[in-house]
C-alpha cells in the first residue's frame, strides 16, 4: 500500500502548521509552500478541502493565512487524510463495494488480510496526533503497543 501525495503532503503541510502558528498570527500558505518544497497551487487545492473538513480556517487581507482550526493534540493525523479524500485502504477493492477485485467479481483470496490492514493502519493514524508528529513523539510507537512476551512464540518454536 502507497499513500499518495495528496494525504503525505496534506500531513506535512498541516504539521508545519502547527508548528509555526505563533499565537494569532496565521500562516500564509506561500511560507509553508516554500519551507516544504510544495507547490503553492497544490496547497491551495489541499487546503480548501481542509477548510471544508473544518481542520484550518482561513484570514483574509494583508498578514493573511491560515490557522487550525482546534490545538494540534485534537487533530488526528487520520482526519486530515479522510479532510483530503484519501482513502486508507490497502485492498484492490473498493471501499464498500461488494463487488471483488477479482476474476468475475470474487475477493482475492488475500483480501482479508488487506483488509485488516488497512483498518490496523487507520487504527494507528488515528491515534497519532497532529501535536505528536510536531514533538517527534510518533517513531517507536509500534514497539511500545506490544505487549511483553507477543511475538516470543514464533521465536521459541525456533
Amino acid at each position: 500500500m502507497r499513500l499518495s501525495t495528496k494525504g503525505r503532503y496534506a500531513v506535512m503541510a498541516m504539521a508545519d502548521l502547527a508548528s509555526h502558528e505563533a499565537g494569532s498570527r496565521p500562516v500564509s500558505l506561500a511560507d509553508i509552500a516554500e519551507r516544504q518544497e510544495i507547490s503553492l497551487s497544490y496547497l491551495e487545492q489541499l487546503f480548501a478541502k481542509l477548510r471544508r473538513g473544518g481542520l484550518v480556517s482561513s484570514v483574509r487581507g494583508p498578514g493573511g493565512g491560515y490557522r487550525l482550526s482546534r490545538p494540534s493534540e485534537e487533530v488526528r493525523v487520520a482526519d486530515i487524510i479522510i479532510a483530503v479524500d484519501e482513502p486508507i485502504t490497502a485492498t484492490r477493492c473498493k471501499p464498500g463495494c461488494a463487488k471483488g477485485c477479482a476474476t468475475q467479481g470474487a475477493r482475492c483470496i488475500t483480501h482479508d488480510l488487506w483488509e485488516e490492514l488497512g483498518r490496523q493502519i487507520h487504527v494507528f493514524l488515528s491515534s497519532v496526533s497532529l501535536a505528536d508528529v510536531v514533538e517527534k513523539k510518533v517513531l517507536g510507537r509500534a514497539q511500545r503497543d506490544i505487549q511483553p512476551g507477543e511475538g516470543d512464540s514464533d521465536r521459541a518454536a525456533a
